[in-house]
């Protein structure tokens, strides 16, 4: 295991989380005037659940890009193979799917239709990203094993495409 690879996920995702997940959501609270619950309610533990699972799908995207592709999420440094463990077995986009979980759970916790918004924003930002940018990349990159796994995992609902899974 390369050191130096999950050093620069690590890097990446803290830079990518902290801005997009973090500050900016930050600033929609503060220009809507929303305030942190001065207690923790049911509105507050459901947001908490939610965004913590979609953090966890995040950091198993994570792992598998550095232990099974020997890169990083970043399109900058990507993986050096094709990445169909971990949940990507699932879904080939886990990665956007437990951020967007991660938005909406801070849009539960504070009630808040602008974060709600972001999140949605976010969703469909990142459908473009990969219809347009990531799977061409990686048809070029990844040819037919790329299809192959194409035609057995979905794009964004978990379960598989074809009547068996191809991936275990």
């Amino acid at each position: 295991m390369n050191i130096f690879v999950l050093a620069r996920a690590i890097t990446y995702a803290a830079l990518f989380i902290g801005l997009l997940f973090i500050y900016l959501p930050d600033r929609l609270l503060s220009w809507s005037g929303i305030v942190q619950p001065e207690a923790a309610g049911p509105p507050q533990i459901a947001g908490m659940v939610v965004g913590g699972i979609g953090g966890l799908i995040a950091l198993w995207c994570i792992f598998a890009f550095v232990f099974v592709g020997k890169g990083t999420p970043a399109p900058f440094d990507p993986p050096r193979r094709l990445v169909i463990r971990g949940p990507y077995r699932f879904v080939r986009n886990p990665m956007y799917i437990g951020a967007g979980l991660g938005l909406a759970g801070a849009a539960i916790s504070y009630q808040s239709m602008s974060i709600a918004i972001y999140a949605g924003l976010f969703l469909i930002t990142a459908h473009l990203f990969v219809v347009f940018y990531e799977e061409p990349t990686l048809r070029r990159m990844f040819g037919p094993e790329y299809a192959r796994y194409c035609g057995s995992v979905r794009r964004w609902w978990p379960g598989w495409a074809g009547s068996k899974p191809l991936y275990r």
